[in-house]
């Protein structure tokens, strides 16, 4: 079977890239407003917040909600089938020799002259630990290539020195938005005498409130949490401690995303660890960092209102953080309601599309309803009113059709979560 590695590779970079400066322009040319919200934000001030971003996409008008990007559709094949267990089972064994080629990463490299960021190896590590604890084949090799992600990961937060997991400060090395945007912010603040400040041994570690670092160190975070939670070793567990307790500190920005990375990660850390302070920061996050920002009536009702963030992938992105923040939230907290209020409404204008007309954005919708499957597994009203069981089943027979005709249809992450996911539940 023909595969396709370098385009799958290349999914772990999520489109639209990260603008590591505050430079992005999420709503338009509105300096004002913009800095409206900015303000209400920094001051944490709820009735503020909804105001600026209910004043945000109402001067947005008629482009409310659409993306910034055209969505195109990929139709769900009607005949389509779910892969079957057995061909779950065999599914990811052979991209290994390929993975392993695929590794860049090395302990002791130099990180100004890295072409590709951490979420690399985060992705790798996710997808080998689904494979892991569905016992795939080949689940050994994917075990020893997670801890090898890991310990890099790690390698590269302690000469970070800050706790956050990093973002490589090189320049002229990569034609990549995220890379470009990361260097416009290196000269700026070079000019600005704050260079030293920003970047220590090659890492650019302070975005001095721009959000953008969020990004890495939210998805790092979480998968170095995966690795302790699957081998219980402790400098595992350190290093997302370290990165979680950076993400508290991190003010709110206007960019919805870049918060949303934080609540992923926090929520994720209060599950392994119990500890308040993590879903506290969490929560608090997605009510004033994330929610603000999403639609309440009109045709988009469910998006997020920006062209930025209504763009499918981000979309799925800040639904992910809701999930997992719902899942971890008791049924009598007062605040669940508004968080689960917002995940049905974003669930169900993206997920209807898909049954409608087909897939906008397959790894990040795929690694969501997987997820929301999962933890909501025992809400069936919940799954039937988002959609989400029929739209799981639909992407699943795309996906499932595409690789039986050559190709990997998803991410390593997410292709590895779905394989767990077929192999677990099966399919039909």
């Amino acid at each position: 079977m023909f595969i396709n590695f370098r385009r799958f590779c290349l999914m772990i970079v999520f489109s639209g890239g990260l603008a590591i400066s505050a430079a992005l322009t999420v709503y338009g040319d509105d300096n004002e407003l913009k800095a409206q919200l900015a303000a209400a934000l920094a001051k944490q001030d709820a009735a503020a917040i909804r105001k600026a971003a209910n004043d945000m996409n109402r001067g947005l008008e008629d482009k409310a909600g659409i993306p910034e990007v055209q969505d195109k559709y990929l139709p769900v094949p009607s005949d389509g089938k779910c892969l079957t267990p057995e061909e779950a089972q065999q599914n990811f064994e052979p991209l290994f020799k390929k993975l392993e080629n695929f590794q860049w990463w090395k302990i002791g490299q130099d990180p100004a002259k890295l072409a590709r960021p951490l979420r690399e190896p985060a992705a790798m590590i996710t997808g080998n630990l689904a494979v892991c604890r569905a016992k795939l084949k080949g689940s050994e090799r994917s075990l020893a290539f997670a801890r090898d992600a890991g310990d890099y990961l790690i390698w590269a937060q302690e000469r970070g020195g800050s706790g956050v997991f990093p973002f490589p400060a090189s320049r002229g090395a990569s034609q990549s938005a995220p890379f470009q945007a990361a260097e416009k912010y290196m000269k700026k603040v070079e000019k600005d005498g704050r260079l030293d400040e920003a970047v220590r041994n090659g890492w650019l570690i302070n975005d001095f409130g721009g959000g953008g670092l969020q990004f890495d160190n939210g998805e790092c975070g979480a998968a170095v949490l995966e690795l302790y939670e699957f081998t219980r070793e402790k400098k595992y567990l350190d290093a997302a401690r370290e990165s979680a307790d950076w993400a508290l500190l991190q003010p709110l920005v206007t960019n919805w995303n870049y918060n949303s990375f934080s609540v992923y990660l926090l929520a994720r850390m209060y599950r392994a660890t119990g500890e308040k302070k993590y879903l506290e920061g969490a929560t608090k996050k997605a009510l004033l960092g994330v929610i603000p920002g999403q639609l309440t009536e009109g045709k988009y009702a469910g998006r997020w209102g920006d062209g930025h963030n209504s763009r499918p992938a981000y979309h799925y992105i800040m639904l992910r953080s809701l999930a997992e923040l719902a899942a971890v939230m008791a049924d009598d907290d007062a605040s669940r309601r508004t968080v689960m209020a917002a995940l049905l409404a974003g669930l169900k204008t993206r997920n209807q599309e898909i049954l409608n007309q087909g897939v906008p954005n397959k790894d990040k919708a795929a690694e969501v309803l997987v997820l929301v499957n999962r933890v909501f597994a025992d809400d069936k009203d919940f799954l039937r009113e988002s959609l989400s069981a029929d739209a799981l089943d639909a992407l699943a027979k795309l996906v499932s059709e595409q690789y039986r005709k050559g190709s990997l249809p998803l991410g390593p992450a997410e292709w590895g979560l779905f394989l767990e996911y077929v192999a677990r539940k099966g399919g039909r």
